[in-house]
């Protein structure tokens, strides 16, 4: 007999396990499949030795306190979930420039303290920075009247109520910051954050950025204080309690189509499962290669093949013998670069580009045993950066190098010692990410989003967005892009919709 479901939901990455959640919540028949034995993807946590370690997570934004709640809060308490949340206090983050017009600054945390610490590194650049700053409430107004209207605004209303909206919708960054007369050291400074996007703010457009930005120097940055993995065990909680089923280990292997062409269900362990609707969180250039390829409408073909994937990155996870006092790191976030310019940091990435250093025990004291530390670097990089002719056998020299060579750097730029005191190590590099996540040159940010592809391009054509019938994305490759906080909030919006359509509310 035929397994049926209401929802099939293919992956148990954030936005997944957040749909799922939300389907499972409305009292539907809900189905999630993970091909690996615990949920999660990249929101989980590893071992090595007496050290646990966060294979992706830097910190979430949009999440907000039980007194004031932003949407990820909002997310979870409304599931009925209970996160232990921590947050990095005083500054959002210390960024270090190298070169001519370099800095060493800390960036604080409130809308004062932040314009405030801005001012004291660039003296006169106080007025540009609250005026870009206080478009954000005005882009969201505008967004909000745009999703009412179901993508079809009004123009006049968009250009008597919402004309900052358009006049900054369709520019980048560095065009809306330039605009406002922002100096350039200024922008450096607070475009600094460029690397958690993936685009350099030449081309990363001006909504996206500022939508990040603003919630990080509003609320601060949160952690999950058991790791992320405690954000993933939440949610199968949500969808257990609720009837919902996860199934580990299974893998899916084939999508199925009716002879009209809507999708209605996966195969996975060899067994065809149906649903009235299903929702991945597996990009949509997987889902084609597991589908009858004369099943997919030519123009969803043509956007995946259109547009570019996002970066990725390499990773070093270090478990340190000392206490981070000993260590003498007092920051919980440390961007460093041999420029000041993003553009400059993503053109150089192979030699002295951007890498991020973060400490969680600055956050959490307790995420390691008394008297040790943990360490993790994040170096943006493309899949297509690890040398095509590296060979397997070469593949642990090239791992260790690219550590030696970061740690090296760190101890010169940061001035303390690390190398005495390394106990445990573990490199990734995008080909791991590949192999973990299963996606193509190991993205972990799904699609670019920049260009003709940026986030206020997508917003505006989501209804078009791979429309086949009966199939919903979720996850890095959906509107947002990718970040934990975005996932969060596309998985919740799409299970949602999914739960209002079935049960005849849309």
């Amino acid at each position: 007999m035929d397994k049926m479901f209401d929802v099939i939901v293919v992956g148990a990455g954030n936005g997944g396990l957040a749909a799922a959640a939300n389907t499972a919540k409305e009292g539907l028949k809900t189905l999630l499949l993970e091909k690996h034995n615990i949920p999660g993807g990249c929101a989980t946590s590893f071992r090595r030795g007496r050290f646990e370690f966060e294979p992706s997570l830097h910190e979430l934004c949009s999440v907000g306190t039980a007194e004031k709640p932003n949407i990820v809060y909002k997310i979870f308490d409304d599931l009925g979930t209970k996160i232990n949340w921590e947050y990095e206090k005083g500054h959002i983050f210390r960024t270090i420039a190298k070169g001519e017009n370099g800095f060493d600054a800390r960036l604080s945390a409130g809308i004062e303290d932040f314009v405030k610490s801005m001012e004291k590194e660039v003296p006169g650049c106080e007025a540009s920075v609250r005026a870009f700053l206080a478009l954000k409430p005005k882009l969201d107004a505008a967004i909000d009247y745009i999703y009412a209207t179901k993508g079809n605004p009004n123009g006049l209303v968009m250009l008597l109520k919402h004309a900052d909206f358009m006049r900054t919708a369709g520019h980048s960054v560095e065009e809306v910051m330039t605009a406002l007369g922002m100096p350039k050291k200024a922008q450096d400074l607070i475009n600094t954050y460029w690397g958690y996007l993936g685009v350099p703010t030449d081309e990363l457009n001006c909504m996206h950025f500022l939508n990040m930005l603003y919630d990080y120097v509003v609320n601060g940055a949160a952690m999950p204080r058991h790791r992320s993995h405690e954000l993933s065990l939440a949610l199968v909680d949500v969808i257990q309690k609720h009837g919902g089923e996860v199934w580990y280990n299974s893998e899916v292997t084939e999508f199925l189509y009716k002879e009209d062409g809507s999708i209605c269900g996966v195969v996975a362990n060899g067994e065809k499962l149906y649903a009235k609707e299903v929702i991945s969180n597996v990009i949509p250039h997987n889902v084609f290669n597991m589908s009858d390829i004369k099943k997919i409408p030519e123009q969803n073909l043509k956007l995946a093949n259109a547009r570019e994937f996002g970066i990725s990155v390499a990773t070093i996870y270090l478990g340190l013998d000392c206490s981070i006092e000993e260590l003498g790191m007092t920051d919980y976030t440390v961007f460093i670069a041999g420029n000041p310019d993003p553009r400059v940091q993503n053109d150089t990435r192979h030699d002295d580009g951007l890498y991020i250093v973060n400490s969680l025990n600055n956050v959490i004291p307790d995420s390691s045993e008394p008297g040790t530390c943990t360490m993790f670097f994040t170096i943006p990089v493309y899949g297509n950066d690890v040398p095509k002719d590296l060979k397997p056998q070469d593949y642990k020299k090239y791992k260790n190098d690219l550590a030696k060579k970061y740690i090296e750097a760190a101890e010169k730029d940061l001035g303390i010692s690390i190398m005495p005191h390394i106990e445990e190590i573990s490199v990734a590099t995008p080909v791991t990410f590949a192999h973990y996540l299963g996606t193509p040159e190991g993205t972990i940010y799904g699609y670019k989003l920049s260009g003709w592809d940026n986030l206020m391009a997508r917003i505006a054509g989501e209804q078009k967005d791979f429309a086949i019938p009966g199939l919903s994305f979720c996850g890095g490759h959906h509107t947002r892009g990718d970040g934990y906080s975005s996932a969060y909030i596309i998985g919740d919006t799409v299970g949602k919709r999914v739960a209002a359509k079935l049960k005849g509310g849309a």
